[in-house]
């Protein structure tokens, strides 16, 4: 049952910050502990795992997240690593709801799998972030012999090297998390689970509805997808700005190296540069400086400066770089793709815009400036290309950390977003859908019961649902209160009815000088055959609690055809005259004209006065078909007619009457005995005789002592 207090959701917030104040210490111990022994290792996911699998997915991916925060303070790539963090926690609540976890050796393929996350999505993070670098430290001088005994190239060695690597740290990480949960006792285990926080599958007192889409799917795919569109468009937004800004760095950049070059070319420099190349007195001076330009910068590819001419352009200077060897000065090259876009600005010695370009020497982003001398002369066109290439791998490094650190947020968001609606509004709403869903009216005791539950929700949200939730409640207490009211007035009428058909039935019996037992007596015995045929399951398909209820209730009214029938011919003393007999049969047919009567001034259909009409009609029917009053055989006989045909003749002979004295109850059993299959349905029969005990008792009760409402069904 789900309650929503102040003091409760305070300790579970209080419990929450401790688990991953304790599982961020862990990790931090464990990080020491690695540095100080000097291990090519991490060890910074013990308090991941031990949280996850205590706390379940909430404190987990907290603690995940937190511990490369904290971190990244000392490295700050230590931070764009909290996916990995993470996903090892998203994994280990996973394999611990397996089962597989806590046991060996069935914790193996968990090892692989948190060294595969570890090593393997991380050494690609890496490749990313470094621009196809995987950096420095064992990982990598590992990967080197691999790549030397293997030769499967630099990306697959260093990542195979990352993932054994990660492998033995994980395994060391299990090794430490998993004995250290197995020690935690489970009544504190037990307190984690009944945490607000503590997702899980099912939750005590809340509906869950399979074979679709539960609220909480929804809630969660409409949380996401809103994160996810958000981290889109800020993740879209600031992949172009930054190439925005880097663009213009390079192109600022190029600016600053250009100007520094055509300040060393000066109309001298230039005629010595062209007359001598190599050994031109400037050209050592100039190269030395530009060299320092090219080490400072690593995006700096070329730096040259160009004479442009009608047709071709003369080389004025170009830097040696380490993979590419420079023209000489005086070199006369043909024009490159920009140079003969704009070659009407370079004959001019117009201002030239920075322009991108792809050829033989890779993808270059080029700055542009005229050099003049003191009279306005231009001298040649000082320029600088930049690697696009470094700035695509510096873009894609910067993607790879931003996309990094928003999955880190999407996880950590989605999951208290998840939690919190869960808490706030799932929760509730599948609390209330539950008791609606086990509210019972059938007895009172149940009414009462469902109301306590309800009661006891004690939902206080402080907003809608609450309001929801007491709306509900007082609907449910309403409609108790009154199916409390309709049922007393049902049971005074319904008591009422009984009452009136007794007196009715004891008026028809008291005609014939009975005692009045006969009417309630028959009932009973009615009642006593059909419960037997009910346990032996004979007619079960029949025999409901309605059914019972309505031949019961009417078997009372069997003999009312009876009060057609004369005095003398009821009260005769003696033998009846076969014209006498005729007109005693009558009573059948008369007694379902009277119910029939009854049934045309009802306005609905009643189960209960169609029992009656069978009863007073054809109670008189004989299993082999000689029977009045229509002469029914087996089966078309009514079930409620073939039951009181048992009833009716053992009461009988049990009981005085003006023309015969009582017969013993074992006589009268042999005789009821002797009619199966002839006078009565055999199977009924055998009912009958299965509950003699019953039957005696009923049997020997007077007036005083017998109990009509025993077999109120």
């Amino acid at each position: 049952m789900v309650r929503h207090t102040q003091s409760s959701h305070t300790k579970s917030l209080l419990l929450l910050l401790i688990t991953v104040v304790i599982g961020v210490g862990l990790n931090f111990l464990g990080r020491l502990l690695n540095t100080a022994l000097g291990l090519p290792l991490y060890l910074d996911n013990v308090g991941t795992l031990l949280t996850a699998m205590t706390g379940g997915l909430v404190p987990g991916i907290t603690v995940g997240f937190f511990s490369n925060l904290i971190n990244g303070l000392k490295d700050p790539n230590s931070t764009y690593y909290a996916v990995i963090s993470i996903l090892i926690a998203v994994a280990a609540v996973a394999c611990k709801k397996k089962g597989v976890m806590t046991r060996f050796p069935q914790v193996l393929p968990v090892v692989l799998l948190f060294a595969l996350i570890g090593g393997v999505v991380g050494g690609v993070l890496t490749w990313l972030i470094n621009g196809k670098d995987f950096g420095e430290g064992y990982a990598v001088e590992l990967a080197a012999k691999i790549g030397d005994t293997l030769s499967i190239g630099y990306v697959s060695s260093n990542l195979l090297s990352c993932f054994l690597v990660d492998l033995v740290d994980k395994a060391a990480v299990t090794a430490v998390s998993v004995p250290l949960y197995l020690l935690l006792p489970e009544k504190l285990l037990d307190y984690y689970r009944a945490q607000s926080w503590y997702l899980r599958k099912n939750t005590k007192g809340v509906a869950h509805i399979h074979k679709r889409t539960s609220l909480t799917v929804k809630m969660s795919v409409a949380i996401g997808l809103s994160i996810a569109i958000a981290m889109l468009g800020a993740i879209t937004t600031s992949i172009l700005q930054y190439h925005k800004l880097t663009i213009r760095a390079y192109q600022d950049k190029g600016e600053r190296v250009t100007a520094l070059l055509a300040e060393m070319l000066g109309p001298r420099e230039v005629e010595a540069l062209l007359a001598d190349g190599r050994d031109a007195e400037p050209y050592l001076g100039m190269t030395r400086e530009l060299e320092n330009v090219i080490e400072t910068s690593p995006e700096v590819r070329f730096i040259y400066a160009y004479r442009v001419r009608e047709n071709d352009c003369l080389v004025v200077y170009d830097l040696d770089v380490p993979d590419q060897e420079a023209d000489d000065p005086g070199t006369v090259v043909e024009y490159d793709g920009t140079i003969e876009k704009y070659s009407e600005l370079f004959l001019a010695g117009e201002p030239v815009p920075a322009d991108a370009t792809i050829d033989e020497y890779g993808w270059l982003y080029s700055v542009y400036r005229p050099v003049f001398d003191a009279d306005g002369e231009l001298l040649c066109y000082a320029i600088a290309d930049m690697s696009m290439e470094r700035m695509i791998n510096d873009e894609i490094a910067y993607l790879t950390k931003l996309i990094s650190i928003f999955i880190a947020f999407l996880f950590l968001t989605g999951v208290y977003s998840i939690w919190l609606t869960r808490k706030a509004i799932i929760d509730p709403v599948n609390t209330i859908a539950n008791a609606a869903n086990r509210f019972s009216y059938d007895t009172p005791e149940a009414r009462v019961q469902s109301r306590k539950m309800v009661e006891d929700l004690d939902i206080t949200t402080g907003d809608e649902l609450e309001d929801l939730y007491r709306a509900y409640r007082k609907t449910t207490e309403d409609m108790v209160d009154y199916i409390d009211e309709v049922q007393h007035k049902s049971n005074q009428i319904s008591n009422l009815q009984n009452g009136l058909i007794l007196v009715l039935a004891d008026m028809v019996e008291s005609r014939d000088k009975s005692t009045g037992d006969h009417v309630k007596k028959t009932a009973a015995y009615v009642a006593i055959i059909l419960e037997q045929m009910r346990k032996e399951g004979i007619y079960a398909n029949r025999l409901t609690d309605s059914y019972i209820y309505d031949v019961v209730h009417s078997a009372p009214l069997h003999d009312i055809g009876k009060i057609t029938i004369s005095d003398a011919i009821l009260n005769k003393p003696g033998k009846l005259t076969d014209e006498e007999f005729d007109v005693m049969k009558t009573h059948a047919a008369s007694g379902e004209v009277i119910i029939d009567q009854v049934i045309d001034t009802m306005r609905e259909e009643s189960n209960y006065l169609n029992e009656a009409k069978k009863l007073a009609a054809y109670h008189h029917e004989k299993w082999n078909g000689t029977g009045y009053p229509k002469g029914l055989r087996g089966d078309e006989i009514p079930l409620s007619a073939r039951v009181m045909a048992v009833a009716d003749v053992f009461d009988a002979l049990v009981s005085r009457r003006s023309y015969k004295g009582p017969y013993s109850v074992e006589k009268s059993l042999e005789i009821i005995k002797e009619g199966s299959g002839n006078h009565f349905d055999p199977l009924v029969v055998k009912a009958f005789l299965d509950a003699e005990p019953e039957v005696r008792r009923v049997a020997s009760m007077s007036m005083a002592d017998y109990d009509y409402k025993q077999y109120n069904l």
